[in-house]
């Protein structure tokens, strides 16, 4: 009775396990759906899991085919034998399993139920390849063909992944039912070796020989895909195929191929026959033309022909290597210009450039987000988690700003206030932005805030109307608005301000229905439990916006900075630039790693930050990957013009893009393959001082006017320096303002010339006195001097390199932007400003030039002297207690500093 007891209870654990995971699954599945339907993407969902489930019931149902057809033949030819076993024998372990194995009846139900079970694992493993076949059905063609096979690059992108996955999954199938096969058979004794002989039964050689053949044919098929394979070898001092590979490698799998096919033939023709030596030795041949052919030969050729020879012998195809990788990640749209340097910047330049030296990025992203953590979190749950560089026009001036989101971290929220109630129905969101210039400095080295606090005020033309974000970087949970409990809205003075949500993002979660598999989903009773939902109540779910575009789009690739647009209605919106990648364009170097060897920045997603609205636009219609795409999910994707104006206004080219380009460029911008053999033309991407230690100079974003051009604009750049050494070569900029988006540029300099670099700038500002001495001078009273970015500047035809030195006491946490060092190559000054520092390198000029003051020529340097001597005068007034001849001199000081504003103001 007890052993009934505890059955029935093992039995009623097993089935409410069984009864959970159900559950789970359709609440999985069912919140997906609402989900994807709140976000007007339905059709996505529908198109991914009926694809799923097609193809997992047709795998399973081809390999269920299969199996049965093959085990019902084993079943009837496997006769029923018994082995006589001695009674000092049966003992033996292996004895006993061997006579367990002898008594299974191989029956039409064991037949049955071992291949739908197998079928079900074959068909589920195969539904994750969804995209793969999906993309095939909806292949285009590139338009450019190899130069091997002469097949449009659409082949292999497209196609051969989909039949190598057919082939595979074949192989592997035949494979599992072949050994499934024999080991009925011989455990049936079917086949036995008997007498020094192996012993087969005609129908079962038959049908060992038929599964062996076909498994041969798809050795071929693989031999046969393989041959367009050669075009992503490792073998040559290239990625693709080198003379080993289309000279031996082809060759010795076109050889492979037939004899497959070959060997194939020879299991077919002699299953009736009792002797196996012709398909064996077939078998045989085939191994050893796979070792000696497909292995030994093409290395021979390799050390033995082309080494010896190797610029020469690998020079076409070096030459299709830099093709094909200048196509695949887009460098052959880079456009090469000559950059004809002067020796050194003039004052004419830097007045002709008043918008470029206005936009000087003087806060570097690092201090300023520690900056701005303590004087504008206002409360420990805020949090800036990133400071992104973007454009507007403020009050008429393009102006480069910095953005940050100030966003909510449920990790900060105190201990004690961690309940289940703030975590998902008070603390629902972040607040607001703060915007600076990337160059303004106000109090004690602090930054100069446009928008700032909480609620936002702006001192510029542009108004915070939503300044709520429920969707951010940082967001991560669930939260549920519209309850009968108050949202914290933001903080006023000791007390909170409390909201309601007002929007229509999340999904609606007022029915008994969806509260138990909300409850199920996130292991939480409360959301079934508590009393605060109303019939408005909405649940918000994958609120972090890279897992939220990834969820509906997930086969594209994601930038990792997304980053924060105010639209002219005042509402925050993310961009989050997405990526079509693949590794499998022919001859195309991959980046390091091995990820990819194709990419384009195809798409750009608009996530609102209150609603959670995606919107995927297409800015890149000529890319092959992306128009397959759009023939799967039509719905998905917009065109760029449906985009909103103020937001085209802010699309940005993606940093992380950019580096992989200028990675490779550093290589491919050699197109001659013999200098591109001899890496006689290697550039670097060079490094820099960052606080006290040497990094890799990262691209960065300036407002500049570049050469030949009739205004200002938004760039990203990035310097080269030769391999070898610390001198400036070339810069490559990246255009971000419509409508020549996108455009890549090179400006080379004149090799004849010596353009410093940033290491030779660091240099010399290690090596000037007066910087040295205030360093230590900072270092002795305890605090740390952070080195901020340098920056290579393009004013002109001349180069103007500017870095930011902060202080942190060792007290605080603020980091102070207490110094600007500029350079013209020749000079190094460091000035309490970017336009202190100014001042020093252009003193001379400043001095000489020449101004029109009420009727009489003065120069800047008159009006200094001037003023200085007014000064002295009342300071010696003052000492000698002439009081009304003190105020006088103040009087005619304060007109000559007058004058001065007022030169410098027509300057």
């Amino acid at each position: 009775m007890a052993d009934k007891v505890k059955n029935l209870k093992w039995i009623i654990i097993g089935i409410v396990f069984l009864v959970v995971i159900i559950l789970g699954a359709i609440a999985s599945v069912y919140i997906d759906l609402i989900w994807f339907k709140s976000v007007q993407y339905v059709t996505v969902f529908w198109k991914i899991l009926l694809t799923k489930g097609v193809v997992m019931l047709f795998f399973a149902a081809a390999f269920f085919i299969l199996s049965f057809i093959n085990l019902s033949f084993a079943r009837r030819f496997a006769p029923e034998f018994q082995v006589e076993i001695s009674q000092d024998e049966f003992e033996k372990p292996e004895i006993q399993l061997y006579k367990s194995l002898q008594n299974i009846q191989i029956n039409k139900k064991f037949v049955l139920w071992f291949s739908l079970i197998i079928a079900l694992f074959m068909g589920f493993s195969e539904s994750s390849s969804w995209e793969k076949i999906l993309i095939y059905f909806n292949r285009t063609s590139f338009g450019i063909a190899d130069p091997i096979f002469n097949k449009d690059i659409g082949f292999y992108m497209f196609s051969l992944p989909f039949w190598e996955f057919v082939r595979n999954w074949l192989s592997f199938a035949l494979s599992i039912i072949a050994v499934v096969v024999a080991a009925i058979y011989i455990i049936k004794r079917a086949v036995k070796y008997e007498y020094k002989k192996l012993i087969i039964e005609t129908p079962v050689k038959v049908h060992l020989s038929l599964l062996i053949g076909f498994i041969l044919i798809l050795k071929s098929w693989q031999y046969w895909l393989s041959t367009f394979k050669i075009l992503y070898s490792t073998r040559a001092v290239i990625f693709g195929a080198g003379y080993a590979d289309t000279h031996a490698t082809l060759f010795a799998l076109r050889v492979l191929t037939v004899l497959a096919l070959v060997c194939a033939a020879l299991f077919f023709l002699t299953a009736r026959k009792e002797n196996w030596k012709l398909p064996a030795l077939g078998l045989a041949v085939l191994v050893a033309v796979s070792i000696l052919l497909g292995g030994i030969y093409p290395e021979i050729i390799q050390r033995a022909v082309v080494l010896p020879n190797e610029g020469t012998k690998e020079r076409p195809y070096i030459l299709n290597n830099i093709e094909a990788t200048r196509v695949a990640y887009g460098l052959d749209k880079i456009e090469e210009k000559e950059f004809p340097v002067k020796e050194e910047i003039s004052f004419e330049d830097i007045e002709k450039n008043e918008d470029t030296i206005r936009n000087i990025r003087l806060w570097d992203w690092r201090p300023i987000k520690q900056t701005l953590k303590q004087i504008q979190a206002i409360r420990l749950y805020y949090d800036f988690n990133s400071v992104d560089v973007d454009r507007y026009y403020f009050n008429g001036d393009y102006q480069q700003v910095m953005v940050s989101p100030r966003e909510l971290d449920k990790d900060k929220i105190p201990e004690q206030a961690r309940t289940w109630v703030n975590e998902v129905l008070t603390y629902t969101h972040g607040y607001g932005v703060v915007v600076n210039p990337v160059n303004k400095i106000s109090g004690e080295g602090l930054p100069e805030l446009l928008i700032k606090d909480i609620p936002p005020v702006s001192s510029v033309n542009l108004t915070i109307t939503r300044p709520e974000i429920y969707y951010g970087e940082i967001t991560k949970g669930y939260v549920i608005v519209k309850t009968k409990a108050k949202e914290f809205d933001y903080p006023k003075g000791d007390e909170n301000v409390y909201s309601t949500y007002a929007g229509n993002g999340g999904i609606a979660v007022s029915s008994l229905w969806r509260r138990i598999l909300f409850s199920i989903k996130y292991s939480n009773t409360q959301i079934l439990l508590t009393t605060n939902f109303t019939p408005e109540s909405r649940i918000m779910i994958y609120r972090n916006i890279q897992e939220r575009v990834n969820k509906v789009a997930p086969f594209l690739g994601y930038d990792r900075d997304p980053y924060m647009v105010i639209s002219k209605e005042g509402k925050l919106f993310w961009i989050q630039d997405a990526y079509t990648m693949s590794s499998s364009y022919p001859y195309s170097t991959p980046i390091t790693g091995g990820y990819f060897n194709y990419i384009r920045n195809s798409v750009k997603v608009v996530i609102d930050a209150y609603n959670g609205t995606m919107d995927f636009y297409i800015v890149d219609q000529k890319d092959p990957v992306v128009k397959v795409y759009q023939n799967v999910f039509p719905q998905l994707f917009k065109n760029f013009d449906q985009m909103p104006e103020d937001l085209k206004e802010h699309i940005r080219y993606p940093k992380d893009l950019f580096q992989v380009q200028a990675e490779l460029y550093s290589t491919y911008h050699m197109t001659d393959p013999d200098v591109f053999y001899n890496k006689e033309d290697y550039w670097n991407v060079p490094n820099e001082i960052y606080a006290e230690n040497e990094i890799k100079m990262e691209p960065y974003y300036i407002v500049t006017k570049l050469p030949g051009h009739e205004r200002e604009e938004f760039i990203l750049m990035t310097p080269f320096t030769p391999s070898t050494k610390n001198n400036m070569i070339a810069w490559l900029a990246a255009k971000n303002d419509q409508p020549e988006y996108g455009n890549l540029i090179v400006y080379k300099f004149p090799k004849e010339k010596l353009i410093f670099g940033p290491m030779q700038i660091e240099a010399r500002i290690d090596q000037d006195s007066e910087i040295s001495q205030q360093l230590t001078l900072w270092g002795q009273k305890g605090s740390t001097v952070i080195r901020g970015n340098l920056l290579v500047i393009p004013v002109e035809e001349s180069i103007l390199y500017v870095e930011p030195l902060y202080l942190r006491a060792e007290t605080g946490e603020i980091p102070e932007l207490k110094r600007v060092i500029i350079s013209n190559g020749s000079d190094v000054v460091i000035g309490n400003n970017l336009e202190d520092a100014l001042g020093k390198l252009f003193a001379r000029t400043f001095g000489e030039r020449e101004i029109v003051i009420t009727g009489e020529e003065k120069t800047l340097k008159d009006l200094i002297k001037e003023a200085s001597g007014y000064y002295e005068s009342a300071q010696e007034f003052a000492r000698e207690g002439n009081w009304n001849k003190y105020g006088e001199e103040l009087q005619k000081l304060e007109q000559t500093l007058k004058l001065l504003q007022e030169a410098s103001e027509r300057e």
